[in-house]
């Protein structure tokens, strides 16, 4: 299935203004994510926000409009959520978002 090609520039573009270091993106699992020092911070699946941000928030993240148990194999992956497009109307929250799995991805150790 395809991805949302907008939301990947809108990505693209928040992470060009956070400038973190290192940053690749990557095709993956049918959509892009977006690498740092080898571990991913966030992504972009169908037209949804993959966002990598630990176990610390985990369950607090999960309450927030939008926002879901990311799926892998069918199976949680804990410490990954999924945001929805429509929860990403604004570019603040979209930013937010971004930024904390840019902050986690940075604390984790090179691969």
């Amino acid at each position: 299935m395809a991805y949302n090609k907008e939301l990947e520039k809108r990505i693209s573009d928040t992470l060009d203004e956070i400038n973190p270091p290192g940053l690749i993106a990557k095709k993956m699992f049918g959509g892009v994510g977006y690498m740092l020092k080898g571990n991913m911070a966030c992504g972009v699946l169908e037209d949804q926000l993959i966002v990598r941000i630990g176990k610390d928030g985990y369950d607090d993240a999960l309450k927030k409009p939008g926002v879901s148990k990311f799926h892998s194999r069918g199976r949680a992956m804990a410490g990954w959520v999924v945001v929805d497009v429509g929860a990403l109307e604004n570019d603040d929250a979209l930013r937010s978002w971004v930024q904390r799995g840019v902050d986690f991805a940075l604390a984790l150790p090179p691969k």
